[in-house]
């Protein structure tokens, strides 16, 4: 996938969140969380992802999320530094920060949606279940 296109659907899904401000929290917490996925690869939006996490953890009063995100947004450059990305992590404090994972369907779809808006095809992810 071309920086372009990654960059243009992480900005469609950012807006996406933004445009939900009237959904349910789980909803919102989605396109964060597919953002994160999207852009984890790359310093400057994996740090969005994380900062755009802690505002919104912030602004639910969710401590220990906001902690977990503060925490995240420590290591994420560290993780960088030494190419040790765990691609697929959704970036929740639930989740350790170096843990890979497979991006369940819902998170699946919502990137797939978001590259399809931005003229690119669905990455895919080793494991991934149909």
């Amino acid at each position: 996938m071309s920086q372009t296109r990654q960059r243009a659907a992480f900005d469609y899904l950012v807006q996406q969140f933004h445009a939900s401000a009237g959904q349910g929290k789980a909803e919102r917490w989605r396109y964060l969380e597919a953002a994160h996925v999207l852009g984890q690869n790359r310093l400057g939006l994996h740090l969005r992802a994380h900062w755009l996490m802690l505002r919104f953890a912030r602004s639910l009063d969710d401590r220990f999320e906001a902690q977990g995100q503060i925490k995240h947004l420590c290591v994420a450059p560290f993780g960088h530094l030494v190419r040790r990305m765990p691609y697929g992590n959704n970036g929740r404090a639930l989740v350790r920060p170096l843990q890979p994972m497979v991006p369940n369907a819902a998170l699946r779809a919502c990137i797939a949606e978001a590259m399809r808006a931005c003229g690119g095809a669905a990455p895919e992810y080793p494991g991934q279940k149909p």
